[in-house]
């Protein structure tokens, strides 16, 4: 394990003589790519360092007691032996979650996706509150949100809405909520008091950037309007709304929640690069066998991965079996405790999976 980390210590010293070149920034792209690098080996080599300077207090310690006369002066070195040889498995545990496979993409913001799927209207209603659920949510850990597109429906639900999160680390931390949500309740609209089930679709994709995708003017139509729908919060009724329809895939991207066409242009591009990044992320995934994956942390996104059970007051995540009883905190946003379990049960299948590697 070591000798590892004593390689990426070495790559960290060198990616950081490169930044430090007076010309470094010079050539943009590249100059990106290394920060990147560096800031995602900082956490590693820091805690490395940590580690062997621990080790370094239990070698001089343990020199201390053997040479030293001075009762005084071994007592204290006993301790200082004592309170080293605690940490030491804590630092190594440390070490082997930092060991453990990155996804190159945790540091990114990311694009959210919602869907409306089986339930009509109620699905609809449904995603709107999975909508805010994630606003409230991202709010809660100072991250900005910025709505991109959606197509609200007249009753106040959405049938689809996508949407920027802003915030260190986001993506390590909402690439757990793709897949499918599905809600069971009774719906307003229902008169005989029936519990409905119904669904919808979330895809958490890392932002994509110009380094990431490169997009073809030739493949891309773009058609400028006036925006239209029911004047709900995705809609602004100036001549700027923007359609980009990229011919190679088909993707249609419309952006209208800006006042400003150059804005919704830029959101539309924004979204369409992260949706190729993100087609291209899933090939890659495909290609890999099952047993480098993590089921939990890229799992099937057409796989149902949680329940709102509104009759029960409950919330239940099906991948790590996890029940809680208290919907309206979760509802309002209060995710941490569904997603720390789901990093925890993540992190412990990649560890089994390198103990039995090793």
């Amino acid at each position: 394990m070591f000798e590892q980390v004593e390689d990426i210590e070495k790559k960290y010293e060198e990616i950081t003589r490169m930044v430090s070149e007076p010309d470094a920034a010079s050539d943009s792209r590249r100059y990106m790519k290394l920060m990147r690098e560096q800031a995602e080996l900082t956490p590693l080599v820091e805690k490395y360092r940590e580690y062997r300077n621990n080790q370094k207090s239990i070698e001089e310690a343990l020199a201390l007691i053997e040479e030293e006369s001075d009762e005084e002066m071994k007592a204290l070195a006993r301790e200082e032996l004592s309170d080293a040889r605690k940490r030491e498995p804590e630092l190594e545990d440390a070490l082997k979650l930092l060991l453990l496979p990155k996804d190159e993409n945790d540091g990114r913001n990311v694009i959210v996706e919602i869907r409306a799927g089986a339930g009509g209207d109620e699905a609809a209603l449904f995603a709107a509150e999975i909508y805010r659920m994630y606003v409230h949510y991202a709010e809660s850990r100072g991250w900005k949100v910025e709505l991109v597109e959606c197509e609200e429906t007249g009753i106040g639900g959405m049938k689809n809405v996508s949407f920027m999160i802003n915030g260190a680390g986001a993506y390590s931390v909402m690439k757990y909520e793709s897949g499918v949500h599905r809600v069971q309740r009774v719906p307003e609209t229902e008169s005989g008091g029936r519990i409905h089930t119904s669904t919808i679709t979330v895809a958490v994709m890392p932002e994509a950037e110009d380094v990431d995708v490169q997009i073809d003017e030739k493949d891309i139509r773009i058609d400028v309007m006036r925006a239209s729908g029911n004047g709900g919060q995705c809609v602004n009724t100036t001549d700027s709304a923007v359609r980009l329809t990229h011919y190679p895939t088909g993707i249609v991207i419309y952006s209208q929640t800006e006042k400003s066409q150059i804005q919704n242009k830029a959101k539309a591009f924004a979204l369409l690069r992260s949706k190729l990044y993100d087609m291209e992320l899933q090939k890659r995934q495909d290609e890999e066998s099952a047993a480098r994956r993590s089921q939990i942390g890229t799992g099937d996104r057409s796989e149902k991965i949680r329940t709102y059970n509104f009759p029960q007051g409950r919330v239940t995540d099906h991948r790590i079996k996890l029940t809680l009883y208290r919907i309206g905190d979760i509802m309002n946003g209060d995710l941490q405790e569904i997603i720390d379990a789901l990093i925890a049960a993540d992190q412990a299948e990649k560890l089994a999976r390198m103990s039995d590697a090793g």
